[in-house]
C-alpha cells in the first residue's frame, strides 16, 4: 500500500454508498417484542445494572459479589458467582417441566434424522460426562473436538462444560497440521472425533486426519470416536469408541457449579499464520450475553419458535447461537449436517418447509449463492412460517439484504444484520426486530449495554457522515479474557492501537443518522489516488447490478494510482457474459459510488475462492490480480477454483 499522510486512513473510509430504503418492524411483532426501545435507555442509565438483570435470567448456584472487575484490558464479570453452563442449558428446563420439549431436530445430509428432547439431551450429556470422567478428564483439562455436524458434537461440548473441562472445537475441514497445532497449543488430553461425516453426497473421512495429527502429540491420551459413516478406519491403541464407553454409562450425573470466570472454551481463529491464536471465553459473562442477545435479537418465543442457525458449530456462531444461547433459552433448534446444494439446490428451503422454521440465521455468502442459483428455487417451497431473518459473518450487501427479505421473507420478515466476532463471544451491533427500521446493509446501532463507536486514527469520535475505525469503549460480559497462554499477545493484538479501547480490526462509517455500516477488515481497504475505498462498498455496488450475483474486490499495485481496484464477479444464473459486460459494470460502479471507485479490471469468473465456512480468500485473489504465483490453497472448499480464475489472466500463475 502506498504511504499515507496523517488522517488519510479516516478519509479513506468516508461514506460513498448511499442507501435510502427503510423497512419498519411489522406492527404485530413490535407490539409483542421481547425487547423494546426502553432497553437502550435502561442500559445507558446504568450499564452494569442492565447486565445484572440479564444475568438474572440464568440460574446461579451462588450469586456474584461484584458485577465487574476491570483491570484494563483484563475483565472479570460476576465475580464470586457460581453456576454450571450445562445445568442452565439442559437440567434447568427438565426440572421446570419441559423435558418433553424438543431441543434439537437434527437432519443428516442423506436424509436421516433424529429428534432430541431436553430430557433426551440431559441423559446423553450425563452419560458423556461420566465417560469423560472415566477417561481421566477433569476440571481444567482441555478436550479437542473435531467432528461433523452430528448431535454428539453439542453433547460433547455440554459434557465438557458440565465437568469443568475446557473444550477446543476445531472445524472439521481443517488439515492435520492445523489440528495438531491447536492440540499442542492447548495441551489437550483427549480428542473427540468421528469416523467421518457426509458432505456433498459422499462420506468424508475425519479419523485419518486425527490419526495424523495425534501421531506426534504426546499429551493426547485417548481418541474418542463416534461411528457416523461406518467407513473402514485404522484402530489405534488409544482409540475408544463412543458406543463402547458412553452407552454403558449411567444417565445420572450431578452438575457441580463452577466459578463465573472458570474457562469454558478455547476457539482458535481461522486464517492465522504461525502460532495459532486461541481465544479464551469463560462461563458466567459469556452465557449471560449469548442468552440475552439470542432472546433479544431474534425475539425468541421458546413456546412457538423453531430456530435454525445454518453455521457450523466449529465456528463461534455455532458455539453461541446453535449451542449455548439457544439452549440456555429453552429454544427448539434445527441442526443440519450437510451443504445447501445436496441433494439439490432447494435443500435449505425444503428444511424450512419441513420443520416450519420461524427464525433463520445464515451468512451473506450463502444468500448471494442462492441469488446466483435463481429466484425460482425458493419460490417452490412454503416458507410462510418464517418471521425473522438474520445475517452473520461479514457485512451484507444491500442488494443481498433486499433479495433475502423479498424472496425468503416475502417482505414480511425483518432482517437483523449482526456484527460480532470470535473475540466478542456474542452479538454486539444489530437491529432489534421489534424496534429498528432496518436499512439494507447497515448493522445499525450497538445493542443495549454495548458501548461502540467509530473513531479517527487519533482515537477521536468521528461525526455523523464520517468513517474510521470501529472500537468498543467499555468491557462487555462475553468478551474474550485473553489469548490462551499469551496475555501480551492479547494486549498487543486488540488494545495497542487506541488507548483504552478494544480495536477489532474493522473499518466502519456512521451515516447521517449515526447508524453504523461495517466496511470489513481495515486490511481490505484500498488506497486509490489518496482515497481510502472499502472493498465492501465496491462489492455492494457491483452486486446492485441486476446481472451480478456475487463479487469480490481487491487492491492491486498500480504505478499511477498506488493501488487499483480489481473485481471478480459471478453472474446471476440468467445472465450471460458479453463483450461489454465489463464496461457496463465499471460504469455502474462509477455511477453508484463515483469515478474514483471505478475498477481497473473486471473479471467474470465461475466461482470465488472460499473456505468451507464461506469466507472469501481475498489474499489469493490479490495474487492473481498482481500476477503472482497463487499461495496456499489447502483451506479452500474447492482448490481447483483458483485454476479457473487464473485462466482469466493469461499471465497469472497458479501453484497447487
Amino acid at each position: 500500500m502506498a504511504p499515507e499522510t496523517p488522517g488519510t486512513e479516516t478519509q479513506a473510509l468516508s461514506n460513498l454508498l448511499q442507501e435510502n430504503r427503510r423497512f419498519a418492524p411489522p406492527a404485530n411483532l413490535a407490539a409483542a417484542a421481547n425487547v423494546t426501545a426502553a432497553a437502550y435507555d435502561e442500559a445507558a442509565a446504568d450499564r452494569l445494572a442492565f447486565w445484572e438483570r440479564a444475568a438474572d435470567r440464568l440460574t446461579w448456584a451462588k450469586r456474584w459479589d461484584t458485577t465487574l472487575e476491570w483491570n484494563a484490558p483484563f475483565s472479570k464479570w460476576f465475580v464470586g458467582g457460581q453456576l454450571n453452563v450445562a445445568y442452565n442449558c439442559v437440567d434447568h428446563h427438565v426440572e421446570a417441566g419441559n423435558g418433553d420439549k424438543v431441543a434439537y431436530f437434527w437432519e443428516g445430509e442423506p436424509g436421516d434424522s433424529r429428534t432430541l428432547t431436553y430430557a433426551d439431551l440431559q441423559c446423553e450429556v450425563n452419560k458423556a460426562a461420566n465417560a469423560l470422567t472415566e477417561l481421566g478428564v477433569g476440571q481444567g483439562d482441555r478436550v479437542a473436538i473435531y467432528m461433523p455436524m452430528i448431535p454428539e458434537l453439542p453433547i460433547s461440548m455440554l459434557a465438557c462444560a458440565r465437568i469443568g473441562a475446557i473444550h477446543s472445537v476445531v472445524f472439521g475441514g481443517f488439515s492435520a497440521s492445523a489440528l495438531q497445532s491447536r492440540i499442542e497449543d492447548a495441551d489437550a488430553k483427549l480428542v473427540i472425533t468421528a469416523d467421518g461425516g457426509y458432505r456433498r453426497g459422499n462420506p468424508s473421512a475425519l479419523k485419518p486426519t486425527v490419526d495424523e495429527a495425534v501421531a506426534n502429540t504426546p499429551s493426547i491420551q485417548h481418541v474418542l470416536v463416534v461411528k457416523r459413516t461406518n467407513q473402514e478406519i485404522a484402530v489405534n491403541e488409544r482409540d475408544v469408541f463412543w458406543d463402547d464407553i458412553v452407552e454403558r454409562q449411567s444417565d445420572q450425573h450431578v452438575a457441580e457449579p463452577h466459578d463465573a470466570e472458570h474457562p469454558l472454551y478455547i476457539l482458535y481463529t481461522s486464517g492465522t499464520t504461525g502460532k495459532p491464536k486461541g481465544i479464551l471465553h469463560t462461563t458466567g459473562g459469556y452465557l449471560t450475553q449469548t442468552a440475552w442477545t439470542h432472546h433479544a435479537v431474534f425475539d425468541l418465543k421458546p413456546d412457538s419458535d423453531i430456530y435454525w442457525c445454518t453455521a457450523d458449530i466449529g465456528w463461534v456462531t455455532g458455539h453461541s447461537y446453535i449451542v449455548y444461547g439457544p439452549l440456555a433459552n429453552g429454544a427448539t433448534s434445527v441442526i443440519y449436517e450437510g451443504t445447501p446444494d445436496t441433494p439439490h439446490r432447494g435443500r435449505f428451503w425444503e428444511l424450512v418447509q419441513k420443520y416450519k422454521i420461524t427464525i433463520l440465521y445464515t451468512a451473506p455468502t450463502a444468500i448471494r449463492t442462492f441469488m446466483k442459483w435463481g429466484d425460482d428455487i425458493p419460490a417452490k417451497y412454503d416458507m410462510s412460517s418464517l418471521r425473522i431473518l438474520g445475517s452473520v459473518g461479514e457485512p451484507i450487501n444491500p442488494e443481498a439484504y433486499v433479495w433475502y427479505r423479498e424472496h425468503i421473507g416475502h417482505d414480511r420478515c425483518p432482517v437483523v444484520d449482526t456484527w460480532w466476532q470470535t473475540e466478542t463471544g456474542a452479538i454486539m451491533i444489530s437491529p432489534l426486530p421489534g424496534v429498528t427500521s432496518g436499512k439494507p446493509g447497515a448493522a445499525m446501532k450497538p445493542l443495549p449495554g454495548i458501548v461502540a463507536d467509530v473513531v479517527d486514527d487519533q482515537g477521536n469520535s468521528v461525526p455523523n457522515g464520517g468513517g474510521g475505525f470501529l472500537v468498543v469503549k467499555e468491557p462487555w460480559p462475553s468478551m474474550l479474557r485473553t489469548i490462551w497462554g499469551d496475555d501480551q499477545r492479547y494486549i498487543d493484538t486488540y488494545w495497542s492501537r487506541f488507548d483504552g479501547m478494544y480495536f477489532p480490526g474493522d473499518g466502519a462509517k456512521k451515516d447521517e443518522d449515526g447508524d453504523l455500516w461495517l466496511l470489513g477488515r481495515v486490511d481490505d481497504v484500498m488506497l486509490v489516488s489518496g482515497h481510502n475505498i472499502s472493498t465492501t462498498e465496491v462489492e455492494s455496488a457491483l452486486v446492485s447490478h441486476p446481472k451480478v450475483a456475487e463479487a469480490a474486490v481487491v487492491g492491486a499495485t498500480d504505478p499511477v494510482t498506488g493501488q487499483a481496484i480489481v473485481s471478480f464477479v459471478i453472474l446471476r444464473g440468467t445472465a450471460e457474459e458479453s463483450d461489454d459486460i465489463a464496461t457496463d459494470l465499471r460504469n455502474h460502479v462509477a455511477k453508484t459510488l463515483g469515478p474514483i471507485a471505478k475498477p481497473r479490471q473486471i473479471l467474470v469468473v465461475p466461482e470465488l475462492p472460499k473456505t468451507r465456512s464461506g469466507k472469501i480468500m481475498r489474499r489469493l485473489l490479490r495474487d492473481v490480480a498482481e500476477n503472482r504465483s497463487v499461495g496456499d490453497v489447502t483451506t479452500l472448499a474447492d482448490s481447483t477454483v483458483m485454476n479457473l480464475i487464473s485462466e482469466k489472466l493469461p499471465s497469472a500463475k497458479s501453484e497447487d
